[in-house]
């Protein structure tokens, strides 16, 4: 009978220690399950946080982009435009330039006159190389983004909406309208 105690508190022992295993493999299992959460945890933040820093690095470099972009097209647009300011202060020099050439040459005056013109042509060769040119006008529809128009006639002769007279030349640089003409136009 002593042997039956015996076995029956070697098996109250083992089932104790059995639940004492159990427990702590349990517990261990809780805890690594806990530290498994948190490590995924942690992944995810970190995944978002490098998700958000991808973001802002392409934000920033297509603002980058634009902004190079943008610096670009302004120098261009400098260089193109670079004359405007001078020749828009020269328009009024050629414009007298033009009164002068229209006055009546006599014998006196022939040098004079002959002077006049060629300084004058060296000007507007001086400024067509530089991409400043007259707008033709006489004959042509009438474009308010390009005439003025100052007068009307009507006249069976003419079209309508046709620039019958120029009164004052019209320049442009390059793609840019300096001055618009100043036109008589056909109603």
């Amino acid at each position: 009978m002593e042997e039956s105690k015996q076995e029956e508190i070697k098996e109250k022992e083992d089932l104790i220690e059995e639940e004492d295993h159990s427990s702590d493999v349990e517990e261990r299992e809780e805890q690594e399950e806990k530290t498994l959460d948190e490590h995924e945890k942690a992944i995810r933040e970190l995944q978002e946080e490098n998700q958000e820093q991808y973001e802002r690095m392409l934000r920033i470099q297509a603002e980058f982009d634009n902004y190079k972009r943008r610096t670009q097209q302004e120098r261009i647009n400098e260089r193109k435009y670079q004359v405007q300011s001078l020749a828009e202060e020269l328009l009024p020099v050629l414009d007298n330039f033009e009164r002068a050439l229209q006055v009546e040459v006599n014998e006196q005056s022939k040098g004079i006159y002959e002077g006049i013109k060629m300084v004058y042509k060296q000007l507007l060769e001086a400024l067509k190389a530089n991409g400043v040119e007259p707008i033709d006008v006489v004959g042509k529809q009438f474009d308010p983004n390009l005439h003025h128009a100052v007068m009307q006639i009507e006249d069976d002769q003419y079209k309508s909406n046709e620039i019958v007279e120029e009164l004052q030349k019209g320049y442009m640089l390059k793609d840019r309208v300096l001055r618009p003409s100043m036109v008589k136009v056909n109603k």
